[in-house]
């Protein structure tokens, strides 16, 4: 090795690289890739695996996982708790190791989270072809199953010969920092060029420092916005996942405090105001409130800030229902800006809403409008007491009355998490966010099996804090693999398991569609075939216990207020377990969502469906 060269393998110079990156936002540095989660086969081991060994946790820690896409997942919890300044790598072998992180990979990618993925990949020079797991292209022979990744990358490279990683890291780490960029990236790593040698230049290895932008507003657009807002009557914030990653919530509050203009919150966005205060009218859209939804059909302009409008949130082209209602984006990506036909706030959250705010100085809102929300927001604050209400200690609790225990238990900075099932729409109406990142809801891609991984990445984000995984039966069953992960690392997590026998969400929404529950319920088959016998007689509780974890079953309110004091005070991996009553407590839709009905049917639960859908269909606008 000559002074200005070390060699190396292409994976110990991967390592070695990765380690010496970092993100700088506000004066305050971070590590960008903080960690590597893998596990190893025949397409890592020697390459990736050796590499790591080598290099020792001090330079880069290793979390071991069960399963791959389990370990994105992590790894989203992660970055999202840190607010995208700092990530993780994910290294599998090739194959099915490597296939299994398409899932974590989209959602990092549409939930716009950054993780490094490290897959193995073939040979680079065909020497053995092919290989175990290899899948053969027949007109197409650079093809390999890591392409499934493509799509669902906001950049990728298969690296082929060792030279050719140097200018695909630093394009690698341009777009984990960079907020407008962000997602899944993906290395390929040809498992003979992870163990090929090289003589790498060593200002590879030097220390980077990678800037995480606060663009600030084009002047023009700035004067065009004040000018919107002060001509609007009745103007509303649409509060999305870009205030968390850009930390713009006390920005939030000094604009909203200085303005009067309501905010009402995505699922990504919720928490951007407390709970509290008098502007916050909580979720909007299907699973808003309906504070928020009757201000969102009146509103003139909508302001939104750092969402994607995605249809649970425009109540599928149906929630903004004013004749002349006009959109302002405030967005650092030009592509979720210029969504429903808006005026233009390319920036950043917090550098936005500071400007807004001195340019707007002296304007408020009419007094009249901001009594009509305070009112609105105190009527649905007494549906939320009513949900939580439990009217006999001694009952089974219902699945709103298990949020209501888990509001009494919680601290002002626990973590809430949850993706899918019915959950969602529970928490986005009637939970209560004291803190900015209390409450952490994936869904952008609702992927079941998120949770109990995602809480271990943000408990290693944010060590000391209590976090809680709330999963049903049906999403426990998919991915409970990590519960070894949380054991062994002796990482405190809490699983709320609620047993409602089957996908009670999906159940619901078949029943509204016309599909009448096929195939939804978790029993035995029945004499005419379907799935309607007994409840299946399954222990999930038993093998969260299996797994290594504390289990606390609660049966009642009163059993279960006891359990979540208990598994918050716990310093081991806590499980309770609850079975519901499932008699509907919670509040219906405030707002719709289109799941097209089947056109023909002869089963009549189709055909009024349909009727439904028809009427509903109608009030789409398409905002140009």
């Amino acid at each position: 090795m000559s002074a200005r060269t070390r060699r190396l393998t292409t994976a110990q110079a991967l390592v070695r690289f990765l380690s010496a990156q970092y993100t700088q936002r506000d004066g305050v540095r971070r590590r960008l890739i903080a960690g590597t989660w893998g596990i190893f086969g025949h397409g890592n081991v020697a390459g990736v695996g050796q590499a790591l060994l080598e290099a020792g946790e001090d330079v880069m820690p290793f979390h071991q996982g069960r399963n791959e896409q389990s370990m994105v997942h992590a790894a989203v919890g992660y970055a999202r708790q840190l607010n995208r300044l700092s990530a993780q790598a994910v290294t599998t072998s090739i194959g099915p190791g490597a296939t299994n992180l398409v899932t974590g990979a989209a959602l990092a990618t549409i939930n716009r989270l950054p993780v490094l993925l490290l897959p193995g990949d073939y040979f680079a020079t065909h020497s053995a072809d092919p290989l175990l797991q290899q899948l053969e292209h027949p007109v197409e022979a650079d093809v390999s199953v890591n392409d499934t990744l493509r799509p669902v990358s906001r950049y990728f490279d298969r690296i082929t010969r060792p030279e050719a990683l140097i200018p695909s890291a630093l394009q690698a780490m341009r777009v984990l920092a960079d907020p407008a960029e962000t997602g899944a990236v993906t290395l390929a790593l040809p498992q003979d060029v992870q163990a090929e040698a090289y003589d790498w230049p060593e200002e590879f290895f030097a220390e980077r420092v990678w800037s995480v932008r606060r663009p600030a507003p084009d002047p023009l657009e700035l004067t065009a916005a004040v000018e919107a807002i002060r001509s609007a009557e009745r103007p509303l914030i649409v509060a999305g996942g870009g205030v968390h990653h850009s930390e713009a919530e006390a920005a939030l509050k000094a604009f909203v405090d200085a303005t009067g203009v309501p905010v009402a919150s995505t699922q990504a966005g919720k928490g951007s105001l407390r709970h509290d205060h008098p502007a916050d009218l909580g979720g909007i859209g299907h699973t808003g409130t309906a504070v928020s939804d009757d201000l969102a059909r009146t509103a003139d302009l909508v302001i939104g800030v750092g969402t994607r409008y995605t249809d649970f949130t425009t109540a599928s082209g149906t929630l903004f229902q004013n004749p002349d209602v006009r959109f302002l984006n405030l967005n650092i990506t030009g592509f979720d800006a210029h969504k429903l036909a808006a005026r233009t706030l390319v920036c950043d959250a917090r550098a936005g809403l500071e400007l807004l705010r001195e340019a707007l100085a002296g304007h408020r809102v009419e007094a009249s409008y901001e009594a009509e929300y305070r009112a609105g927001k105190a009527r649905w604050d007494e549906v939320v007491e009513a949900a939580y209400r439990a009217a006999d200690e001694n009952a089974v609790p219902t699945q709103t009355q298990v949020l209501g225990a888990l509001d009494a238990a919680v601290g002002d900075d626990d973590v809430v998490i949850n993706a899918a099932g019915s959950l969602p729409g529970d928490l986005h109406k009637l939970w209560r966010s004291r803190s900015p990142r209390q409450y952490h809801l994936e869904y952008g891609y609702s992927c079941m099996g998120y949770e109990i991984p995602a809480g271990i990445g943000v408990q290693q984000a944010a060590p000391g804090t209590p976090v809680w995984a709330l999963v049903g039966d049906g999403t426990y069953l998919m991915m409970p693999t990590e519960i070894v992960t949380a054991v062994q690392e002796g990482l405190p997590l809490n699983i709320v398991l609620i047993q409602n026998h089957g996908y009670a969400s999906i159940g619901g929404l078949s029943q509204e569609t016309g599909g009448e529950r096929f195939g939804t319920a978790y029993r035995f088959r029945a004499a005419d075939g379907t799935f309607t016998g007994a409840p299946l007689p399954v222990d999930l509780a038993a093998n969260a216990a299996s797994l290594g974890m504390d289990v606390l079953r609660a049966k009642t309110v009163r059993e279960l207020r006891e359990a979540l004091a208990a598994a918050r005070a716990s310093d081991r991996p806590t499980c309770v377990y609850v079975e519901t009553d499932p008699a509907p407590t919670a509040p219906p839709a405030e707002a719709w969502w289109d799941v097209p009905v089947a056109e023909t049917a002869s089963r009549e639960a189709a055909v009024e469906a349909r009727e439904r859908y028809d009427r509903q269909v109608a009030a789409r606008r398409r905002h140009l």
